[in-house]
């Protein structure tokens, strides 16, 4: 198996050259001069020839080591300037973040966040993919996703902004028309405009603090994978829905929906911010992190 260059003996081979001695080159690097020589030496060794010709006075390049030096110089400046690079991360985040997020929420809620940010963060670019898919952020490089849901326990780290309520709505105009539940067992009387996002198709689950949970599977006359499709049909009356809050929030404020069975409740979902299991994550990352935890915690829907 070939054995991976000695980067480092090399960097320090270059700054030996470029300080003419052994000791200049410690001092510059912050190493001892036994370091320092016992790391040229071991490049020798590898090499089976001299790059350097030592005497008790002075210190020469040999023919080969002249030949190498070019080169050596472009490892320790590219090393240079990697870190140079990665440490103004530390006070000048820049860079491109890839971000997950619900579509729905995405489309309705991340964009109107991003021009205060930009315009902080000048050097930073932000990928968005906007799917109610569950992605794998480490297989398929993400650096943060936002996720609406229960979460179930994983080696990812989670930051918890607030809680999405889930509503069972309809249009006033519906209930005019089909009377206002009072019951789950009623809702098999009444027409289910419903998401296929949730972990069981078709059910819709209630809980009451006296009586206790309750499921019903209501007859179906939408089926979609993004909620956000389900809002002009319960406008115009044509059934109810389980909708989080965030979607419904300014109808229901204006009198153009209404939350049917108030007394019943929809276990709420949480929204979260899902990173990578390193807890060291590059200063772009967090900014953005600490950006969108403020801005979307003191949304007017969030709990």
């Amino acid at each position: 198996m070939k054995r991976l260059p000695d980067l480092e003996a090399w960097a320090i081979f270059a700054k030996v050259a470029e300080q003419g001695s052994f000791s200049g080159a410690a001092r510059a690097l912050g190493l001892s001069d036994p370091t320092v020589s016992k790391a040229i030496s071991r490049l020798e060794a590898r090499l089976g020839f001299a790059l350097i010709a030592r005497t008790s006075r002075r210190l020469a390049l040999t023919e080969a080591g002249r030949s190498a030096l070019d080169r050596a110089t472009r490892i320790l400046q590219e090393g240079e300037a990697v870190e140079e690079e990665a440490g103004e991360q530390t006070t000048a985040p820049r860079g491109r973040i890839r971000v997950s997020a619900p579509m729905s929420f995405g489309i309705a809620y991340l964009g109107s966040t991003l021009p205060a940010f930009l315009q902080a963060y000048p050097d930073i670019s932000v990928d968005f993919a906007l799917s109610d898919r569950k992605v794998d952020l480490i297989a398929e490089g993400f650096d943060l996703a936002l996720r609406i849901a229960s979460l179930d326990n994983s080696s990812l780290l989670s930051r918890r902004l607030c809680s999405v309520r889930l509503l069972l709505v309809g249009a006033p105009a519906y209930f005019e028309r089909h009377g206002w539940p009072t019951h789950p067992a009623e809702l098999v009387r009444h027409c289910a405009l419903a998401y296929t996002g949730g972990t069981s198709r078709g059910v819709w689950r209630f809980s009451h603090p006296g009586f206790g949970e309750e499921s019903v599977e209501p007859p179906v006359r939408i089926w979609t994978d993004n909620a956000d499709l389900l809002n002009p049909a319960l406008l115009a009356g044509q059934g109810l829905a389980i909708q989080p809050e965030f979607l419904v929030w300014r109808e229901l404020r204006d009198g153009k929906l209404a939350v049917a069975m108030p007394d019943w409740s929809v276990t709420p979902l949480g929204l979260h911010l899902v990173m990578p299991p390193s807890p060291l994550r590059p200063l772009r990352v967090q900014v953005l992190i600490d950006h969108l935890a403020r801005e979307l915690s003191r949304a007017p829907w969030a709990n």
